[in-house]
């Protein structure tokens, strides 16, 4: 009977360790901990911190854009859109004079609702960058399905081509650099009578110690 506890209780303690061994082992394998960083990166989607700076205004990337790579850039748009006078219409409108003209003027071209919302509007510089930004921002529910173009100096290039094949816009001037923040300037300021008080702890003019002679040096050989 004794041996018969003894085999019962040995296999017990073997199974025990057995199970004891294998839950550490599975835990270091499957070790999970709290990542540095919460949630999961998206392809395209860009994360903007608090420290990016704000876009400058497109006029400032007019002022070195090249409608030699604006035409580059107008590749992209190729297939839907035509920009030669006289073109005809493709899935997007034809393209000669649009900068300087009417929003959703080209004649017989069947424009979203989106677009003809903004038919009292005209495209100018910052609309038509806004618009070749993101479409779908611009004018919410158009048909444009083109994803845009993000670098403000992409933009300003097609821009500068777009306005070169019938355009009518003038170049703007760079824009004026932003005022200094004058509470800046007013933390460094004195508070108010603390000039008062500086000029009464500073000694009177008659109270200052007078310079004492400097005693003659010894003379050679003393």
């Amino acid at each position: 009977m004794d041996n018969r506890f003894n085999t019962i209780a040995g296999w017990t303690l073997g199974a025990g360790i057995v199970f004891l061994g294998a839950w550490l082992v599975t835990g270091e394998m499957f070790h999970s901990a709290r990542p540095d960083t919460m949630g999961y990166p998206i392809k395209g989607v860009k994360q903007v911190g608090p420290e990016e700076a704000v876009e400058q205004p497109i006029a400032h990337f007019l002022q070195t854009a090249d409608a030699a790579r604006g035409q580059g850039q107008f590749s992209k748009c190729a297939a839907c859109h035509t920009v030669t006078q006289g073109g005809a219409n493709g899935l997007g409108p034809n393209l000669w004079g649009r900068m300087g003209s009417p929003i959703a003027s080209v004649a017989g071209y069947s424009y979203s609702s989106a677009l003809q919302g903004k038919a009292g509007e005209t495209w100018s510089w910052d609309a038509m960058s806004a618009w070749l930004q993101s479409p779908r921002r611009f004018a919410e529910g158009t048909k444009m399905t083109f994803a845009g173009l993000s670098d403000p100096q992409d933009r300003a290039d097609l821009l500068l081509y777009l306005n070169g094949q019938g355009g009518s816009l003038q170049i703007p001037p760079p824009p004026a650099a932003a005022a200094p923040d004058p509470a800046a300037g007013a933390a460094d300021a004195p508070a108010p009578g603390e000039n008062a008080a500086r000029a009464a702890d500073a000694p009177a003019e008659g109270d200052r110690a007078s310079p004492q002679p400097t005693p003659p040096a010894p003379a050679p050989g003393h």
